[in-house]
Order: C-alpha cells, then sequence, then structure tokens
C-alpha cells in the first residue's frame, strides 16, 4: 500500500507499527535507516557491520514495537537508542574486538574516504547543532554517551566523575535537548 505524497505523520506511522502493518516497516526502512545507519557506522566503523545491524536493528524494531511507548518520547528517539544499543553490544563482543586488531590500516583509511563521499551524515538531521547549543558539561556527556558508545559508567570514569552526577547530567542533557527539539 502507498501512502499519499509519500508522508505519513509519525502518529499515523506509530499506529499502523502497532497494527503490525508491512508497509509501514517498508516506510519507516526508507525514512530512517539513512539516519541509522549513519549513527551505526560512527559506533562500529565498519561498512559490513553496520550493513548488518542495520538490518537487525529494523527486526528489533518490528519484533519489539509493542515496547515502544509514545508518551515516553518520539519514535525516532526510541529507534535511536534501539540501535545505539545494538551498536554497543556488537562494539564489545570479542569478536567485534579480534577483528578490530587484524584491520588493515590502508583499508581504513580508504573506508573513511569511501564514507566521507557516499554515505549519509547523521548530522544533517540537525543533531549535532543542537547538542552544540548545550552547555560544556552536557555536550560533554551527549558526545561521550550518544555519538562515541561510551557507558555511563565509562563516562564517569574518563571524566572523573561520580556515577550520579553524570546520570543526573545526561538527563538533564536530554531534557535540554528535547526543549530545543520543540
Amino acid at each position: 500500500m502507498a501512502f499519499p505524497d509519500n508522508r505519513l505523520s509519525e502518529e499515523e506511522l506509530v499506529h499502523r507499527l502497532y497494527q503490525k502493518e508491512e508497509s509501514a516497516l517498508r516506510y519507516l526502512y526508507d525514512h530512517y535507516s539513512p539516519a541509522l545507519y549513519g549513527l551505526l557506522l560512527r559506533i562500529v566503523e565498519d561498512e559490513e557491520l553496520a550493513q548488518d545491524l542495520l538490518q537487525e536493528s529494523f527486526l528489533r524494531i518490528w519484533n519489539h514495537f509493542d515496547q515502544y511507548d509514545k508518551t515516553k518520547g518520539r519514535l525516532f528517539t526510541w529507534m535511536i537508542n534501539v540501535t545505539r544499543n545494538l551498536a554497543i553490544d556488537a562494539t564489545r563482543s570479542r569478536a567485534f574486538r579480534n577483528r578490530k586488531k587484524n584491520l588493515n590500516w590502508d583499508n581504513v583509511v580508504d573506508f573513511l574516504e569511501r564514507h566521507r563521499q557516499h554515505h549519509p551524515n547523521p548530522d544533517r538531521i540537525g543533531l549535532r547543532e543542537l547538542v552544540n547549543r548545550l552547555d560544556e558539561a552536557h555536550r560533554q556527556i551527549i558526545d561521550l554517551a550518544y555519538f562515541r558508545g561510551y557507558t555511563q559508567a565509562q563516562i564517569a570514569e574518563k571524566l572523573n566523575l561520580p556515577l550520579g552526577t553524570v546520570k543526573t547530567r545526561m538527563r538533564s542533557a536530554i531534557l535540554k535537548l528535547r526543549a530545543l527539539f520543540t
């Protein structure tokens, strides 16, 4: 089923996803996969793995859509979290660590050049600009958590801060970003 003007409101899209309409999944993939792929690529720095994780992300989103609660945030935010968590899990796996040890530097440079030229940049959606409007303490925590894949415990260790402070600043930063989005 094609959608009029190839556009759906988020509310209509969410409704159709709850109804398990496959056309809604296709719409979701067509409209959100470039941004999610960019996020994955930034975290795992491997095209093949990013492509696999993108497919896995959409499967997880589809199979666990009943866990999405629109009262807790926007659909895209939930999808980013699902995708980001898969990427972080992948980077913590033994296979990923072994794979990173065996990378050829010529291939890495070639990959980075190709990536810059041919793949969508998730920063184009404006998220980086909004994050840059935060104060330094909040910006640093969001950068480490969402753009670099650090856990809150790792952020606390890296910044030499109590874990509670990191959690509080992260929550505060997210609330500030939410206000900037609206």
